[in-house]
């Protein structure tokens, strides 16, 4: 009887983790295994892509997405696709708070010598020598003294309290001014269209609402908003700069180089691919990841992970 149940139990842990597996497996390529592909270059990726998957036609029907057609469009099949995948957004950077700006605003050099002038000031007003000193000096007027000593304050707290308009008013320009740049930065994303084909027809759809397994059509000006591997080209060059630095146009093509990668701009030519990676899992969405964006996403992922990996250690 003991084990029998033993063997229940482990069946259940099995039959449990299939069901996990499954979830990417419902698409026959899971998201790291098309991460690790877009991050290869070149001859390194066509060979993965001969090897695993025949050609970018294996991958389409890995994909469930049609090369001609594209997806069929339905909302639930778009929902799926973006709990599986990720949805095509990248989350800004966390935005400094007032007092973070207002301690950036100090470590100005000026605004720190003069913090430290206005301190000596008010301390020499507040000092007073002793008895005996003023008896060398000579004789000196005892109103002056008490009226300097009242009034000497004075010069230190002004210094002060123009450090602080200072510093106020930079805090207050640099937060209004990232206030209104990423309002500006969310409109353009939320008006940037690209153009995909979804059931059999083109439509421009907003670029956040691009998802694995769009076939998108690229053409010359565009500035790539996915990662994907090409379908069809046309004496297809793309400037690559802004990943890698190099100024030169990569041609693309689907025997050499039919990864297209996103944050790319496309300076000559057309063609057709299939999204492979969106938002903090493509190329771009990965650097910023790396850069401080996006982190807040990838440890909600990790605390996912370690969930899962938990409820299975318990079932095991």
């Amino acid at each position: 009887m003991g084990d029998m149940a033993n063997n229940s139990v482990s069946y259940s842990g099995v039959k449990n983790s299939l069901k996990e597996a499954n979830h990417d497996g419902d698409f026959g390529i899971t998201l790291a295994e098309l991460r690790a592909l877009m991050e290869l270059r070149s001859t390194d990726a066509l060979r993965k892509i001969q090897e695993s998957y025949g050609d970018v036609y294996g991958i389409c029907t890995r994909l469930k997405t049609s090369p001609n057609e594209g997806l069929s469009g339905n909302p639930a099949d778009i929902e799926r696709r973006e709990a599986v995948f990720g949805k095509n957004f990248i989350p800004p950077k966390k935005p400094k708070t007032f007092l973070q700006l207002v301690w950036e605003a100090l470590q100005d050099v000026t605004l720190i010598i003069l913090e430290i002038a206005a301190i000596v000031s008010l301390g020499l007003s507040f000092y007073q020598p002793p008895e005996g000193d003023n008896a060398l000096c000579g004789e000196v007027s005892v109103g002056e003294e008490e009226g300097e000593g009242e009034t000497g304050w004075i010069e230190g707290a002004a210094i002060l309290l123009s450090v602080v308009c200072v510093v106020l008013v930079t805090a207050f320009n640099d937060w209004s001014k990232e206030k209104q740049f990423r309002g500006l930065q969310s409109r353009i994303e939320q008006e940037q269209k690209f153009t995909v084909i979804r059931g059999g027809q083109v439509i421009q759809i907003p670029v956040a609402d691009i998802t694995v397994g769009d076939i998108a059509q690229v053409k010359y000006g565009d500035l790539l908003p996915a990662d994907g591997i090409l379908i069809q080209g046309n004496d297809l060059k793309i400037d690559e700069s802004s990943l890698t630095g190099e100024s030169d146009h990569v041609k693309k093509s689907l025997d050499k180089d039919p990864l297209l990668l996103s944050g790319t701009h496309v300076m000559e030519g057309s063609g057709r691919m299939v999204v492979t990676a969106v938002g903090i899992n493509s190329q771009t969405g990965i650097i910023f990841t790396l850069l401080g964006a996006g982190g807040e996403e990838e440890e909600k992922k990790d605390e996912k992970k370690k969930e899962k990996k938990s409820k299975h250690d318990n079932l095991l």
